[in-house]
């Protein structure tokens, strides 16, 4: 599911051009809204439900069981999906809308303080991609101030830095202080 890349697909079908020839070339919403912002939300939407689906999937399948550190599983391998898709030769997005949408379905509580964090780092800078670094390096620690058992952390912080680790260029863009900020364009 992680590696249905939507961000492609819907630049593709609706603008018939390829999403990673345009801005940073990556799939993800933040570059398709520098396109459309219409097509940017819905791409948001849809990276998120395939997150959240990975859950519900293993929730249905193993209701018989305790099935939440697999339900954690699942988020992190749509995020690794995400950032690895198969169909574009593993090379796909940075996985924060669709972690976002995995994991708020097992840490509400979490992903709801981590929002907070991503929507006071990207006000007061215009960063998307400082503010979705900020924002994902403090969901295992506020997973583990909210209570939350070793290995679902543990899944969580793999995500997180697998997050992390796919803004390297956005990363050295900021270093040399030439990474964009985020506007909407008007279409």
């Amino acid at each position: 599911m992680g590696s249905i890349p939507f961000g492609y697909l819907l630049v593709r079908k609706f603008r018939g051009a390829d999403i990673r020839k345009t801005g940073s070339g990556n799939i993800g919403a933040t570059n398709v809204a520098r396109t459309s912002p219409a097509l940017g939300v819905l791409t948001l939407l849809l990276d998120a439900a395939k997150g959240a689906a990975a859950v519900v999937v293993v929730w249905t399948v193993y209701s018989a069981h305790d099935p939440r550190n697999l339900a954690f599983v699942a988020a992190l391998a749509a995020v690794a999906g995400h950032i690895f898709p198969v169909w574009l030769g593993f090379r796909g997005g940075k996985g924060v809308a669709t972690g976002l949408g995995g994991f708020i379905l097992l840490e509400p509580k979490t992903i709801l303080l981590g929002l907070a964090i991503f929507i006071a780092v990207l006000t007061a800078c215009r960063l998307v991609a400082l503010a979705s670094i900020v924002a994902t390096a403090s969901l295992p620690f506020l997973a583990l101030w909210m209570g939350e058992k070793r290995e679902p952390v543990l899944l969580l912080a793999t995500a997180s830095l697998l997050i992390i680790a796919k803004h390297h260029t956005n990363i050295a863009r900021m270093l040399r202080g030439t990474e964009p900020k985020f506007k909407l364009r008007r279409t």
